[in-house]
């Protein structure tokens, strides 16, 4: 005969048993929730939506009160420690879980619990509550209070290894500033975090290995005072740690050495340390778990803007090693996102990463992961095109201006993500600098309109990275492709864009006028459009130009509109000194006073054009400078310590000397 099959009690089922009034029935139905949503998500949204949590909670409050009156101690232990186990497991990696244990008010029962005498009590809690301190959403402890000091410190000694495994939990998720950190290690924690690494167990020599990244984390007066003799040995045990047998101890030993490094750069210098991090961290990368799914990311902070590690990263063949995972497909979103970003961080800064990178046709597969499901490899692909394009030589080549690699750029402006926008953006920026002839493929695909349209976006980010696009689209382009942006975009839009409430908006919008109204002085014209709506906001721009980048997009406009002829000059002078009275003269004159030496250039170049002898119009315009105090400061600068100023400024005064100035 078959066998009889047992059907598992369905949630709306489990949830009316809670409320039971016989104890083993609840007892049961508590464990019976905790076995079904243990790695569940789809079980944990269920009970969830059906309100198990508060009920869950509200029985471990209803045992709190039966201890206090020292009622049924047996079933009362058996509800704590069974209704415990399911909030844990409610949170354990599910931060809806842990919003909904949090919003229950189990939290603050929790804590009180670990007081209780019954081992079982406190080992279900410290379990439960280390599920929430997995979690960003778990409540954070200000450690500069004396009270919540104490209360760590007692965790910490504690004999139950969940104990003070969850102490070292709440540091890594409670530390946040340098002033926690040093008095995390004047209160010798540190010291005590040290010693649990060389003798807990497993599970608690990877929570102090957390903790310790989290307390060294951009200190390095700490790191230096935990490397000193006073507490031994500590950076030989973190290291003997990334030889471990576990893979994931491996890992997390790896990112506390990294952290360490990144901070505090003369530690860890010995290039024997350094090329075993990179071999530990690509052997992780064939974990086929959560380590695995990690060790791109750790490996992406130890080789970051770093140009002696990448070069130790491609001996170590690190790229063909991530082309070989990608190659092979079906890997994790996060993995694979991990992967693209250390790609990304890989061809940064060395052309040969960059030459191995074209010659393994890991560009084919990058464009591939630009139509992936997930945000995260989306975002990350176009991150890997952005380093991969910075190659003047490549993008000489053509490698890039191609309708597979554009047309899914393109349609990525339009992505729901705005973290995706934004970085596909930034790959189109470089992109688009293009130095062959095939700009008419980005027009085609539409690329152009889409920019013009994102430049009007509500996320300040969308904007100026859409103007970042446009304005390298338009460098060193011909007449025609400028004069179709500009229709495109319009004088009214473009001086709003330089009126844009951000910063980063206007210096990008003024950066694109700059471009536009280079070359031809046909090209000039587009600043008088619509009466002169452009120059006139460039004008007030600069007035209150609220950073240095401004004040030098906007005087590089100026200077390329003083480049023109009799009229686009005068047009300039006027700006300077007649919009605003005898305000205008003092914006010239901070600028060339700007410890910016980008801007006293700039300044002074457009002086240049302003006097050149050349123009009819240059005696009038240089003693008009000349009472402003603009000519007297520029002679100030003749040994200023920029090359490019000094070499302007003696243009100037060359000029001036020419109509009989002394």
């Amino acid at each position: 005969m078959p066998s009889a099959t047992v059907n598992k009690p369905r949630p709306s089922e489990l949830l009316s048993r809670l409320t039971s009034a016989e104890p083993e029935v609840k007892v049961r139905a508590l464990r019976e929730v905790k076995n079904q949503i243990i790695g569940n998500r789809t079980k944990k949204l269920s009970f969830l939506k059906l309100g198990a949590v508060p009920a869950v909670a509200g029985i471990l409050a209803d045992s709190i009160d039966d201890v206090t009156e020292n009622n049924n101690c047996n079933n009362t232990n058996n509800f704590l420690v069974q209704s415990a186990a399911a909030l844990g497991s409610f949170a354990c990696g599910f931060d809806a879980g842990v919003q909904a244990v949090l919003d229950a008010g189990a939290f603050p029962n929790l804590l009180r619990l670990l007081a209780n005498p019954n081992e079982k009590v406190v080992d279900a809690v410290a379990r439960a509550l280390r599920m929430i301190y997995q979690s960003k959403l778990a409540p954070k402890y200000d450690f500069l209070q004396q009270k919540n000091m104490e209360f760590l410190i007692s965790l910490l000694n504690s004999e139950k290894e969940t104990v003070s495994g969850l102490g070292a939990s709440i540091i890594s998720r409670s530390c946040e500033t340098n002033l926690e950190q040093k008095a995390l290690f004047d209160a010798g924690i540190l010291r005590k975090l040290n010693s649990l690494l060389e003798g807990g167990s497993l599970s608690l020599r990877d929570a102090s290995l957390e903790s310790l990244a989290t307390v060294f984390r951009n200190n390095p007066e700490v790191i230096s005072k935990f490397a000193g003799p006073e507490i031994g040995r500590p950076l030989s045990s973190i290291i003997d740690l990334a030889k471990d047998r576990y893979p994931r101890t491996r890992l997390l030993a790896c990112m506390c050495l990294i952290v360490i490094r990144n901070a505090s750069p003369h530690f860890l210098q010995d290039i024997g340390i350094k090329t075993k991090l990179i071999h530990i961290l690509l052997e992780l990368l064939d974990d086929p778990g959560q380590v695995g799914d990690e060790a791109p990311f750790a490996f992406s902070s130890l080789i970051a803007q770093k140009e002696d590690l990448q070069k130790l990263a491609l001996e170590a063949n690190a790229i063909d090693k991530f082309h070989h995972h990608i190659k092979k497909g079906s890997l994790h979103p996060r993995r694979y996102e991990g992967i693209l970003l250390a790609l990304a961080d890989m061809c940064s800064k060395l052309e040969s990463c960059r030459s191995k990178f074209l010659s393994l046709q890991v560009l084919n597969l990058v464009a591939d992961a630009l139509t992936d499901y997930n945000a995260g490899v989306r975002a990350a692909a176009c991150i890997c095109l952005k380093s991969v394009t910075r190659s003047i030589k490549n993008l000489s080549a053509g490698y890039f201006m191609n309708e597979t690699i554009v047309i899914p750029l393109v349609q990525l402006f339009l992505d729901p993500s705005t973290s995706v926008q934004v970085a596909a953006l930034g790959a189109t920026s470089n992109i688009v600098v293009d130095f062959t002839t095939r700009k008419s493929i980005f027009v085609q695909c539409g690329g152009m309109k889409q920019l013009v349209q994102l430049a009007k976006s509500m996320e300040s980010s969308v904007r100026s990275n859409a103007l970042w696009a446009l304005k390298n689209f338009v460098f060193q382009a011909d007449n025609r492709l400028k004069e179709g942006v500009f229709s495109e975009l319009t004088a009214s839009l473009l001086s709003s864009l330089i009126r844009d409430p951000e910063p980063s908006v206007q210096e990008q919008a003024l950066a694109l006028v700059r471009n536009l109204v280079d070359g031809c002085i046909n090209l000039i014209e587009f600043v008088f459009a619509e009466d002169g709506l452009i120059l006139g906001a460039i004008g007030r721009q600069l007035q209150c130009a609220s950073k240095a980048e401004i004040g030098i997009q906007g005087m590089y406009a100026l200077c390329n509109v003083a480049s023109g002829n009799e009229f686009h000059r005068e047009a300039v002078m006027q700006l300077l000194f007649t919009q605003m009275g005898d305000k205008n003269q003092s914006f010239v004159v901070k600028f060339l006073q700007s410890n910016d030496s980008q801007l006293r250039t700039a300044t002074v170049w457009t002086i240049v054009n302003l006097t050149c002898p050349s123009s009819p119009g240059a005696p009038c315009r240089l003693e008009k400078l000349r009472n402003a105090g603009i000519v007297s400061q520029i002679k100030n600068m003749v040994n200023d310590p920029c090359v490019d100023v000094k070499l302007r400024v003696r243009t100037v005064l060359g000029q001036s000397m020419a109509f009989g100035d002394n």
